[in-house]
């Protein structure tokens, strides 16, 4: 494992739970507006090599050191990326519920499963967060009931994904896959979309309405128990990738939930 920091609590990243949130390093998407721009491009092989040089490896998990944490963005200052998280969890049983294990792409990491069974036999709840394209790994964590919830996010409408998320020519195949096994009904969940002016549009975002309905219809979902739709609003800040990219306002977000819930009827907006 490869972690690029921790928040030590939150009420916001898990649903109805007190939390903290543990974020690995290294993703396969490098979407403009991502928010945790720095750990895009730390990958395992990066870290192997760096240790001894940086990088201190205590059972379970690579620690970033305070040296390699400054490569990280300000969002993370406060932040510990000097932890070990198994060491942390431990000092806090009784005082959270659960562990959000966010990135990057957490499904990237290589002894992710060995990770969540040591945070299990602490007893917390998981949720998990992801871009989907590892539908293989997700199933197996589901099957075996590793994680207790799942956060996926929707990109774009799949005319415009492999633009959104800086990956040309992108077979957004996975990410199918990865929805229809959320809609499968066997793990509570909920798909996201962040919305940013350059790129999307309502056309964009009625278009994924269409698609997620017609995957959960599929899948049988009936109610808003079986999987919420969340649009999110942007916010630039000097952690973005990309500059200079602008959110909508809060009165353009309320005018696009009232036609996104005309097809899902329990999406909901999130940071308005």
């Amino acid at each position: 494992m490869v972690f690029g920091g921790l928040q030590k609590f939150t009420l916001l990243d898990y649903p109805g739970k007190t939390a903290c949130t543990v974020f690995t390093s290294g993703c396969n998407f490098t979407c403009p507006f991502c928010h945790n721009a720095s750990l895009i491009g730390i990958d395992n092989n990066e870290s192997r090599e760096s240790r001894g040089t940086g990088v201190e490896s205590r059972g379970t998990g690579v620690v970033l050191s305070c040296k390699k944490a400054q490569h990280l963005s300000p969002c993370f200052q406060h932040l510990s990326p000097c932890f070990f998280p198994v060491e942390f969890l431990s000092t806090r049983q009784g005082l959270l519920d659960g562990v959000c294990i966010s990135g990057g792409e957490p499904l990237m990491q290589e002894d992710l499963e060995s990770f969540i069974d040591e945070i299990k036999e602490l007893g917390y709840l998981v949720k998990l967060d992801t871009n989907g394209s590892f539908p293989e790994k997700l199933e197996r964590l589901i099957a075996a009931k590793k994680i207790d919830y799942v956060a996926m996010d929707i990109k774009n409408s799949r005319e415009k994904y492999a633009q959104t998320i800086g990956v040309p020519e992108y077979d957004i195949s996975p990410v199918e896959e990865s929805i229809e096994i959320l809609c499968n009904n066997t793990i509570p969940y909920e798909f996201r979309t962040t919305v940013v002016k350059e790129f999307h549009t309502i056309e964009d975002l009625l278009s994924i309405a269409v698609w997620l309905s017609r995957k959960q219809r599929d899948g049988g979902c009936a109610s808003s128990a079986s999987g919420k739709y969340f649009l999110q609003k942007f916010i630039d800040s000097e952690n973005v990738k990309q500059k200079g990219l602008h959110g909508y306002s809060d009165a353009e977000m309320r005018l696009f939930i009232n036609e996104i819930t005309t097809i899902l009827p329990f999406a909901e907006l999130r940071g308005v």
